[in-house]
């Protein structure tokens, strides 16, 4: 069986084709840097605007895990309109889409929820991967040096908000047993359940420091400027509006119903298992 893996040198893609390639299956690298060297897989360069590249990449395909890359939400609609064409042009027998924690109600005019509502309409066989927050936000430099520097691990959500967190290492998880899962399909969610707050996760910090860790509530307008510089102020404006948004919200916590753990069989780590997992 061939699966494809789009952003397979990227934080989402890197731990699908590990994954993959430790039970050796047959794995084709999306990236675009042709000269990539990823090992056990074979690396094809495509670009996200290029109905053609993809359409190339997919055909054949047993099964193909997309997420859409951190650009501007204007440049991700087009790369989800192109990835939608050269679905419907390969016909891969599986897709494994991330939302990557973006919104996907059929009322929102994101790339994330259009690409979702594109792959029902092709009608092949899918899931849709829905986390709510990343764990790997947390290494971010602005974080992770503030709890190494003054025991604190600063982030733009309310000390109060409960949310399902996990890491790219789970959706890896999921996504390896959702392509031998063509039975389930429409969203599963994937995330820590039940959900935790800001202080939980700074406590899992300072148990694996060694260190007496606070958490502190940022603005996002804050979060912009710490991560503009590593992702660009496009991006970086988008993800500011995502946390404002959120900060209208009681949680971001998933259901039992259609989570991972229901469906999968699947358990997210907890923080403290995600820190030692990553050997920080």
């Amino acid at each position: 069986m061939t699966y494809v893996i789009h952003g397979a040198t990227g934080a989402q893609g890197a731990p699908v084709v590990a994954a993959l390639t430790a039970a050796a299956k047959s794995v084709t690298a999306l990236t675009r840097n042709p000269d990539a060297v990823v090992d056990g897989a074979r690396v094809v360069a495509a670009d996200h605007s290029s109905t053609e590249e993809l359409t190339a990449a997919y055909r054949g395909a047993d099964a193909v895990f997309v997420h859409l890359p951190v650009v501007s939400e204007d440049d991700r609609r087009i790369h989800a309109h192109h990835i939608v064409a050269a679905v419907r042009a390969a016909r891969p027998a599986r897709v494994v889409f991330s939302t990557s924690g973006a919104p996907i109600d059929a009322d929102t005019a994101g790339a994330a929820a259009m690409l979702v509502s594109g792959l029902a309409e092709v009608g092949v066989s899918h899931a849709v991967i829905a986390p709510t927050f990343y764990l790997e936000n947390l290494l971010m430099p602005y974080v992770v040096d503030a709890v190494r520097e003054r025991g604190v691990l600063p982030y733009p959500i309310r000390a109060d908000f409960p949310a399902s967190w996990a890491s790219h290492l789970d959706i890896a998880d999921a996504v390896v047993a959702l392509f031998d899962r063509p039975d389930i399909t429409g969203v599963v969610t994937v995330g820590q359940y039940p959900a935790i707050t800001g202080p939980d996760l700074a406590e899992a910090f300072g148990a694996r420091f060694g260190k007496s860790v606070r958490f502190e509530p940022i603005t996002p307008e804050q979060f912009r400027s710490s991560v503009a510089p590593l992702i660009g102020e496009d991006p970086a404006a988008d993800v500011a509006a995502f946390y404002t948004a959120m900060s209208t919200l009681p949680d971001r916590s998933i259901t039992a119903e259609n989570s991972a753990q229901k469906l999968l069989g699947i358990t997210p780590r907890t923080t403290g298992r995600w820190l030692a997992d990553i050997g920080l």
